[in-house]
Parts: structure tokens; C-alpha cells; sequence
């Protein structure tokens, strides 16, 4: 058996899971579900969601961990968030949340405005910081990545955007 599904899941106070072709997962956040796979069997008793493949297979296995790891995302996420931070490295980067969209000065010729989809938030700090939250983790990941492919990090002099913790490692310049 999986590893990973050997751990069950422990709900917190607030958070209701209704189990059957659907898992759906509501907290004081707000509501996801995710589809079950037929190889996975999930069980409700006392407050604690147990993981069990269906068969003795390799993708039972597999998907047993996959489904506990989706869920106990799911949890998380209604329960407390996620979130991504983003550090503008450059002179004259800025970036500005108005509404729904991020708007990105980041040396082009023009400014660049990325749309938010829906369930996901941003918030500025400061001129050179972003903060991206939502419940769905996976969503709050993409978006990140997103902004951050507009000017991925440079490696000669550290400019471009990067995630808060990424650390950046700079190439020395060649030599004549």
C-alpha cells in the first residue's frame, strides 16, 4: 500500500465532506471537490477520512496516495489557504492590483496586465511584491508561475521576478 495513504486525514472543526462519485470538501473558506478514481476506496469514520486502493495493483497504489494528497489539499485549503509570494528584482519593476488584475511594469515597451481567474486574489504589499492567495493550491501555483514567466530571473544580475524563496544563483560574466 502507498505510503502516503497509510496517513489519514484528520478534519478539522468547520469542515464538512460529503464522500461518494465526488469527494466535496466545505470549510469556512469556501467549497472544492475532486472527482474518486474507481481504484481507490475512501471512508468516513468519526471525523477522519481513510485511504485504501481496490485491488492489489501498482495504479491502485498509486492513486490511493494520489486521491490523500488531493484531499488533504482540499482541507487545507478551505481551512487556512495558500498562498505565493513574488519578489520583483529590477530597477524600475513594479507591479499594482487593481480589482481582479495585476499590473506589471517590467521593462517591456508596454505594461503588462494579467487577469486573475476566479477563486484566486492579489494583493501588493509594496511596489515589488506579490501576494497570491486562494483556496485551490494547485490554481494558486499556476498563477504564480504565470506572473513569474513573464520575466523569469536572469542570471547574471539576479533581475526579473522570483518566487520569495528561490534563490537565484548568478553566473560570472566572461572574461576577455
Amino acid at each position: 500500500m502507498s505510503r502516503v495513504a497509510n496517513n489519514p486525514i484528520t478534519l478539522p472543526k468547520g469542515v464538512e465532506v460529503t464522500l461518494g462519485s465526488v469527494v466535496s470538501v466545505k470549510g469556512p473558506l469556501g467549497a472544492m471537490t475532486q472527482a474518486t478514481s474507481s481504484d481507490v476506496s475512501v471512508a468516513l469514520n468519526d471525523g477522519v477520512l481513510t485511504f485504501a486502493p481496490v485491488g492489489g495493483g501498482i495504479q491502485a497504489n498509486a492513486m490511493a496516495g494520489t486521491m490523500r494528497s488531493l484531499v488533504n489539499n482540499m482541507v487545507q485549503g478551505v481551512t487556512k489557504g495558500f498562498e505565493k509570494k513574488l519578489l520583483l528584482v529590477g530597477v524600475g519593476y513594479r507591479a499594482q492590483a487593481q480589482g481582479d488584475a495585476l499590473n506589471l511594469t517590467l521593462g517591456f515597451s508596454h505594461p503588462v496586465v494579467h487577469k486573475m481567474p476566479a477563486g484566486i486574489k492579489v494583493e501588493t504589499p509594496t511596489q515589488t511584491e506579490i501576494v497570491i492567495k486562494g483556496v485551490d493550491r494547485q490554481a494558486v501555483g499556476q498563477v504564480a508561475a504565470d506572473v513569474r514567466s513573464y520575466r523569469p530571473p536572469e542570471p547574471y544580475k539576479g533581475k526579473g521576478v522570483r518566487y520569495s524563496d528561490e534563490v537565484v544563483i548568478k553566473k560570472e560574466t566572461k572574461k576577455k
